[in-house]
């Protein structure tokens, strides 16, 4: 089937672009390119992200959402930074769902 055959060739691109190696756990990929977002904490816990850079900043409101970045042993990092996007790992913490999570780095605050 050539449309399986296409989804498992434009997977590997995406893998390759950021040098992920998939290993024990197969992670699905998040589009978060439309966000602004920024990391929480030195070493990072967390991403932050919003629609608006406005609601991203916002501490009283908190219009934002904020994953923990999900941390296991068989990755062998859990952010990968590209030259125009990254990838993060997350758990969203909501019924065990982890994320391979793309951002524009244009949008990184």
């Amino acid at each position: 089937m050539k449309l399986l055959d296409d989804y498992f060739k434009i997977q590997k691109e995406i893998y390759d672009y950021f040098g992920y190696k998939e290993d024990w756990v197969v992670i699905p990929i998040d589009d978060a390119r439309e966000y602004f977002w920024k990391m929480i904490g030195d070493p990072a816990i967390a991403v932050r992200f919003s629609e608006t850079e406005e609601k991203l900043k916002d501490e009283i409101e908190m219009g934002y959402y904020e994953y923990g970045i999900y941390t296991q042993r068989f990755l062998s990092k859990w952010v990968y930074r590209a030259k125009d996007f990254t990838m993060i790992c997350v758990d969203t913490r909501v019924d065990g769902n982890k994320f391979l999570q793309i951002f524009d780095n244009s949008k990184e605050r």
